[in-house]
């Protein structure tokens, strides 16, 4: 009978790979040195766009690097190295800054692109594990991104030298997001899709319910009148106004509830006999995270949007708001 070899524990074995890109970090850590001030000086003056390249993973981490870039205010695309010698080194203009990726600093197809970076005059940015390479030797600034052996066992699969690129890709973008001082409300206005770009953008006048879609009755109403306005408009409520014309009051499903919970005659109820009176509002420039912390706040799930006379011309409601995804 052949011999049946036990697999390796596979926690342990990602115990390990974890730990050889943490000591590869520890390493990336102890080499920052005035070189990467150099970088930031140079990145924070770039006039143009930065322009990343590399090839293979290192390709994939300059893709990364400059969406990256370009979410924290700073202008930022991918060029491929190789695509480059076929037309698109014509993308690079007087002003940008380069940032060239090879662990090696030898990659041949990088290499090709260089004497056109110089050509432009362009500052250029080496993270490479080598500096002595070539790529090192021709650059303005050398970052040193080098590792003591990868987190493959057989030390061939770019594995803890693509973490080490990632993270001081990460270093130098929020480096100069901060030099620049990049705001929460500048990332807002990169990411409008996302939950912190509807927090600081979404106004109110964007959610609310206003025109026909608004159920209203007056004071004088019947009550069971006031239940058909209520489920025709399917918002869950009602405003209520008086003689003039402007809102006093509303109904909600909880009015309604305590409505029909008290022995009375529901026939003889007038809305006035049940209404909440003088409802929470906002204005309608207001920012839909405003009216959300106000409806928290007093544990409501309705507001009145008022014009500055008092007069309501929309509402805006607890469910919209969670849709919104704010």
């Amino acid at each position: 009978m052949p011999e049946t070899l036990s697999k390796p524990n596979a926690i342990s074995l990602a115990r390990q790979v974890i730990q050889e890109e943490m000591d590869a970090l520890a390493r990336l850590l102890s080499n920052l040195n005035g070189e990467f001030e150099r970088a930031i000086d140079i990145l924070e003056q770039c006039q143009g766009r930065v322009v990343i390249t590399g090839m293979g993973k290192s390709g994939i981490i300059g893709r990364k690097m400059a969406a990256t870039f370009s979410s924290t205010g700073t202008a930022a695309y991918f060029l491929h190295p190789a695509e480059g010698m076929h037309g698109d080194l014509g993308m690079m203009r007087p002003g940008d800054v380069v940032i060239a990726i090879s662990n090696s600093g030898e990659t041949s197809e990088l290499l090709h692109v260089l004497p056109v970076v110089k050509h432009f005059g362009l500052p250029l940015i080496a993270m490479t594990g080598n500096p002595n390479s070539t790529l090192a030797t021709r650059s303005d600034v050398t970052l040193d991104i080098s590792v003591s052996k990868e987190a493959c066992p057989l030390n061939l699969a770019p594995t803890a030298s693509t973490t080490v690129s990632m993270v001081m890709g990460d270093a130098l973008a929020i480096t100069l997001m901060e030099r620049k001082g990049f705001s929460a409300n500048d990332f807002a206005l990169f990411h409008p899709a996302g939950s912190l770009g509807k927090r600081l953008l979404l106004t109110v006048a964007e959610v609310m319910h206003a025109g026909e879609e608004l159920p209203v009755v007056f004071l004088e109403t019947p009550f069971k009148d006031a239940l058909v306005e209520i489920t025709s408009k399917k918002l869950g409520m009602t405003l209520v106004l008086d003689e003039a014309g402007k809102t006093c009051g509303i109904v909600t499903d909880g009015d309604v509830r305590r409505a029909l919970g008290k022995d009375t005659d529901l026939a003889q109820l007038r809305v006035e006999d049940v209404c909440t009176w003088n409802p929470k509002s906002i204005h309608k420039e207001a920012l839909a995270a405003t009216a959300l912390s106000l409806m928290e706040q007093h544990k409501i799930t309705v507001l009145c949007v008022n014009q500055p006379d008092g007069v309501t011309e929309g509402i805006i409601h607890l469910h919209d708001l969670l849709k919104t995804g704010i």
